[in-house]
């Protein structure tokens, strides 16, 4: 890979705007882990985005790189990246997530990254250096990562039902309150093995294209430890604008529908996680909670809410793309 010149400075800079952008993926994203469970009245908020936290930091030692090493190999050649790419990369990216936090919309931080490294790349060489397979892999995610949460959200749901056919409400309901803690801890574990893995790569891919460590050298542990600990801390703060359009916006939840809801999407981000591809957390819990609505009846979703929720889904990738690539120009400017 050839190396790129660059004063240590501008290393720095772009390492501490990459895990600013983890930060905002977890203050972001909080809404996904702990909308549910803050929703249903289990927990407070300042407990629940603790506990959401805690478990997005845990994850470093569950889950191995595989999606890290997507972010950074799997998108576009890496012999086209320099420091200029990631720049517009990274702000295209942060701009999009400050813009659909700002409005409460549920938007992927992971397709804004995605999105970000292609426009940045696509503005510097066009499109030949872009990893199509990569990118399609990614892009079918986007589409499987939502009906696998909900069809397992609704498997969980008919496997609760009859399990506690006989039980009375309040019985299910105590039941379910301790449950639910278990299932947003989970979540917590896969939203954070698989989100913060994204930007270890992107900041792998910046070391190497830099010279700061060779291809084929082990990614430092100060780079995992980072990265976790910062998409820990964003979560820590919480996106509330999103909260309650996750948590009661699209179907109104109840703690057993909650935790069939919260380990639908664990379950769908541990699968993602070990096959390497990077998936929108967002995305994975809004179709386990649609899920877990529709079994119920049609007619209990709001198709309105979750239809414009897809809308941001489908603008996330070329609204973040064309932000990166005017970006990847003013980084011309200023780096």
């Amino acid at each position: 890979m050839e190396q790129v010149q660059i004063g240590l400075y501008a290393v720095v800079a772009l390492v501490a705007l990459a895990l600013f952008f983890d930060f905002l993926n977890g203050f972001h994203d909080a809404a996904n882990a702990i909308a549910t469970v803050v929703s249903t009245g289990t927990l407070k908020p300042n407990q629940a985005v603790a506990l959401a936290a805690t478990f997005n930091f845990i994850a470093i030692g569950v889950f191995g790189t595989h999606v890290a090493a997507t972010v950074g190999k799997g998108i576009v050649d890496p012999s086209i990246v320099d420091h200029y790419v990631v720049f517009g990369a990274l702000i295209g990216a942060i701009s999009w997530n400050i813009i659909t936090w700002y409005f409460g919309i549920p938007s992927s931080s992971s397709h804004a990254l995605i999105g970000g490294i292609v426009g940045a790349t696509v503005a510097k060489a066009g499109t030949a250096p872009l990893i199509w397979a990569g990118i399609g892999k990614t892009v079918a995610f986007i589409v499987i990562s939502p009906l696998l949460g909900m069809l397992l959200g609704s498997v969980m749901m008919l496997i609760v039902s009859h399990a506690f056919f006989r039980a009375t409400p309040t019985k299910v309901d105590r039941w379910f309150r301790r449950f639910q803690i278990v299932s947003a801890s989970a979540y917590s574990l896969g939203h954070g093995g698989n989100d913060a893995q994204k930007t270890i790569g992107i900041i792998w891919l910046l070391l190497i294209t830099t010279g700061h460590m060779g291809s084929n050298d082990p990614l430092p542990s100060w780079v995992i430890i980072a990265c976790y600990s910062a998409i820990g801390f964003g979560t820590l703060f919480g996106g509330w604008r999103i909260v309650k359009t996750m948590g009661q916006g699209i179907t109104k939840l109840r703690p057993y529908s909650a935790f069939c809801a919260d380990s639908g999407g664990a379950l769908t981000l541990y699968l993602a996680s070990w096959l390497g591809v990077p998936v929108s957390t967002t995305h994975t819990i809004t179709g386990a909670i649609v899920g877990v609505g529709s079994s119920r009846r049609f007619s209990a979703v709001r198709w309105g809410i979750a239809g414009s929720i897809v809308w941001a889904w489908v603008l996330t990738i070329p609204c973040s793309a064309l932000i990166a690539a005017i970006a990847w120009w003013i980084g011309h400017q200023i780096l």
